[in-house]
């Protein structure tokens, strides 16, 4: 009896863990386009194709679906750009910058509505929340930061600054982007060129 106990609860893992990638799907896919304040749980519910109540024995509320969404979307990014780094030229730090920013933007702008839910407006009204999310995106951020602080930038004061620069306006391109003009690894490629020519005139990328 034990046995079979213990094959019935093996056999139903993977039942429990694709309801919760589709519940986190039919989450990101509603935050997207509704934003937070206007979805509510029964909304995803019926997305999953789950009813409402059965909703709360995966996630005991919206705000811990929120979160669960982000920390997929960071996830799904930060192994983008670990891998693009990892095949970048270990020698070349503007080139493993220039990776990391271009898998950051092709993350951004591949259509998915994971990155969009992670780079949108944060809750304003629920501080523990907001707070939660930044130090995820703060995490994340961390990857950025190493990269630029690893150039050979004449201050390295400005690494800070530069490091706002470029994700600031890697963020930005989901607003001027379109998908049959400037592929997301040349707009890197031009961002990193104007900055490493403003810091070494004369050179090339």
């Amino acid at each position: 009896m034990d046995g079979q106990t213990a094959l019935d609860t093996d056999a139903a893992r993977p039942r429990v863990n694709n309801r919760r990638a589709g519940i986190l799907n039919a989450a990101a896919y509603r935050f997207r386009r509704q934003g937070y304040a206007a979805t509510t749980m029964r909304d995803i519910a019926s997305d999953a194709g789950m009813l409402a109540g059965s909703l709360y024995y995966h996630f005991k509320s919206k705000t811990a679906l929120l979160i669960a969404v982000h920390e997929e979307g960071v996830r799904r990014i930060a192994d983008a750009v670990d891998s693009a780094v990892i095949a970048a030229d270990p020698a070349d730090p503007w080139k493993r910058l220039e990776a990391a920013l271009a898998a950051h933007l092709n993350s951004l702008l591949d259509g998915g509505d994971y990155a969009q839910v992670v780079i949108r407006d944060l809750p304003a009204d629920e501080p523990e929340l907001r707070a939660t999310l930044i130090k995820l995106r703060d995490d994340y951020e961390d990857r950025f930061r190493a990269l630029v602080d690893a150039l050979p930038l004449s201050n390295k004061q400005d690494a800070g600054w530069l490091r706002l620069i470029l994700l600031g306006a890697a963020n930005w391109s989901k607003t001027w982007y379109r998908p049959d003009g400037t592929p997301p690894a040349e707009i890197a490629a031009h961002f990193i060129r104007i900055v490493k020519n403003g810091e070494t005139p004369g050179s090339t990328t």
